[in-house]
């Protein structure tokens, strides 16, 4: 068996593989379109070789959308996304494999989608799970554009519904103080306390080591995260994005709330025999020394909030409250966006430039200092402008 590739144009490559019907013994070409360097393109002619010598060849043109969704499932998504976000890549393509599963990938079209998201709405589904199942199938059948197994992708012409408009519940700066104020004393109170004075993610709080803060100047570092999974339980991984690695200055009364629970964690330890916690200890760990799962934190603080009459909040308004805080004290949305570990400001302006506000007055009055003392010059001269010769 062989194969060669050909260069279309500058990055883009068209890989043909020679391949024998099994069953008529007849010599058949097949054409794979590929983008990347020469040296990437001769691996996957390489890989293509393969897998058409192990029979695992299959006539394009009669690829079912199933077969392709279990094979991008298997090639790429268990290769470049995280354990949880690969379970919730399955529960989406569920939805296009349930109802359009038989139909042949080079037969799809714009309006086959349409309907699977018509059908999605009618039977309950809310929009934005919709909207997600759209965007993960939309994702699917951009690489088969790669592979080169499709022309063209007909999710690019498919719209899903639209996202209502959503208040994020965020409390004003007295019902914060009254939050921490029913907390204090419980579990709840120092991860509460610290989400509202960082805008750490709930995952962020949780992976927090003794070795990531520095109580003499001040400061946190955000190394890592706690995911828990059905099939992996609770692990650390890397924080949501490059950006989350980061710094963060924290106030005065956290640095003393961090102190003294410090020496809290440490009495309790000795009292049960397990010596001091190690630079390595969480400092929101449970009791046997480990990390608290995630998934028991959200369901302890949903029934606290319950309890305190304040069901709409959840632990991540938390993060929401700490961000409209920095805005409406005037910080710039770049050091905030650095603070909540954003990839980059477009997003934090994205998810916060509505509580900005008040700031086009202040444009009118830089501007009126400007050009005020021209236009005043013009007034006094009659409406002339004066003649400066």
């Amino acid at each position: 068996m062989k194969g060669h590739i050909r260069e279309r144009s500058p990055g883009h490559w068209a890989i043909v593989i020679d391949v024998r019907d099994p069953q008529t013994g007849e010599r058949k070409r097949r054409w794979h379109s590929f983008a990347g360097t020469k040296r990437e393109a001769q691996v996957r002619c390489a890989q293509l070789i393969a897998q058409a010598q192990g029979g695992a060849t299959v006539d394009p043109s009669k690829i079912t959308l199933a077969q392709y969704l279990n094979r991008f499932e298997r090639d790429w998504v268990s290769l470049h996304t995280t354990v949880a976000s690969a379970q919730r890549y399955a529960r989406s393509l569920a939805y296009a494999r349930r109802h359009l599963g038989d139909r042949r990938l080079q037969t799809l079209r714009p309006a086959d989608l349409a309907a699977l998201y018509a059908t999605l709405s009618r039977a309950g589904l809310a929009p934005r799970t919709v909207k997600h199942a759209h965007n993960v199938l939309h994702r699917a059948l951009e690489q088969a554009k790669l592979w080169g197994l499709l022309r063209d992708n007909p999710a690019e012409m498919a719209k899903p519904p639209s996202i209502p408009d959503e208040e994020r519940a965020i409390l004003q700066p007295e019902s914060a103080r009254d939050l921490l104020e029913r907390l204090r004393g419980q579990p709840l109170y120092l991860l509460a306390s610290l989400a509202l004075a960082t805008g750490l993610r709930r995952s962020e709080a949780l992976a927090l080591r003794w070795r990531d803060v520095d109580l003499d100047a001040g400061r946190l570092t955000v190394e890592q995260a706690l995911e828990q999974t059905a099939t992996h339980g609770i692990r650390i991984k890397g924080p949501k994005t490059r950006h989350g690695r980061r710094t963060i200055s924290l106030p005065a009364h956290i640095v003393a709330e961090l102190r003294s629970h410090w020496r809290a964690q440490q009495e309790r330890r000795l009292a049960l025999g397990m010596g001091k916690s190690p630079v390595d200890g969480f400092v929101l760990a449970a009791i046997d020394g480990r990390p608290q799962s995630p998934d028991t934190i959200s369901t302890a603080w949903g029934r606290a909030m319950d309890e305190i009459g304040m069901p709409e909040i959840t632990l991540h308004s938390l993060r929401h409250t700490h961000a409209s805080m920095l805005i409406a004290a005037g910080v710039d949305i770049l050091t905030i966006s650095r603070r909540l570990g954003h990839a980059n400001p477009t997003i934090t302006l994205s998810v916060y430039g509505h509580l900005i506000h008040g700031t086009d007055d202040r444009a009118a009055q830089i501007m009126g200092q400007v050009f005020g003392n021209g236009s005043k010059r013009v007034a006094d001269s009659g409406g002339r402008p004066e003649n400066t010769r």
